[in-house]
């Protein structure tokens, strides 16, 4: 396929939060066929997690953006990149905070995303999620290394009451992150995800999930222009006006221009 762009938009909000930890950097030049972005949710308060997050993307992004010039090579050995990037950010978290005790225990999530044409790839560590909008249906793309999915499995046997599982204290409790330390879990699919056009996807941290997905499918099924859905689903959570509302970064994409195959 070919003659394809892309619709792109992001956002940062710090929510209630008294400092911002989301970090979010996307490269889609206009008259590409081809882009990334890498999102990252640190953790380790003030400084620490302003840091950790920063310093996964610039360190992704820039081996990324390296690669990116020969779209064909990259994307033949992109699972070992993509491998390879969250590798090296963990160990430069690792090596960071090994020269500066007050940055031990920092962390983060990782979520890059990587397209060809209409081929989307994609890596992740963490709970920050990658959502595709099909057909008026959202689902969550990407693993989710959190304690969230067994305590929802609990409450489909019965074990715990729906509503002990949405409050649960355990709930975003993290299985796999970057923290310098052995990665528990990665996710890497090998295979693309093709894009239709019509689909929306939206990489975002957790702080999005302070909207449940009716509300955000709510949104999408309103679906504009790229920028108008990121605007919307920021409104809908400051509407929210959740007192321990999270950071969010949320990147907007869609396919905005194919032409004949």
């Amino acid at each position: 396929m070919s003659g394809i762009t892309y619709d792109v938009a992001t956002a940062l909000w710090q929510g209630a939060r008294p400092y911002q930890e989301d970090t979010l950097l996307a490269d889609f030049h206009g008259g590409m066929d081809r882009g990334f972005a890498v999102l990252a949710d640190g953790m380790g308060g003030h400084a620490a997690g302003d840091l950790a997050s920063r310093l996964v993307v610039i360190d992704a992004a820039s081996h990324l953006k390296f690669l990116m010039h020969d779209g064909a090579a990259l994307e033949k050995s992109l699972v070992a990149e993509l491998t390879s990037a969250i590798e090296t950010a963990n160990e430069v978290l690792k090596d960071r905070a090994a020269g500066d005790r007050r940055l031990r225990g920092m962390g983060a999530t990782f979520l890059a995303t990587v397209l060809f044409e209409d081929r989307l790839y994609w890596a992740s560590v963490g709970d920050s999620p990658l959502y595709l909008w099909r057909e008026g249906k959202l689902r969550q793309l990407n693993e989710d290394h959190s304690m969230a999915p067994v305590i929802d499995q609990m409450a489909k046997t019965g074990e715990i009451t729906a509503a002990d599982a949405a409050n649960h204290p355990d709930r975003n409790a993290l299985t796999s992150v970057l923290m310098g330390g052995a990665l528990k879990a990665m996710d890497v699919p090998k295979t693309a995800t093709v894009l239709d056009p019509g689909d929306v996807l939206i990489q975002a941290s957790d702080g999005l999930q302070y909207l449940d997905d009716e509300s955000i499918s709510g949104v999408l099924a309103e679906a504009g222009s790229s920028r108008e859905i990121v605007e919307a689903l920021m409104g809908a959570l400051r509407e929210s006006n959740d007192p321990a509302q999270d950071n969010t970064a949320v990147l907007v994409l869609q396919l905005a221009q194919m032409g004949p195959e």
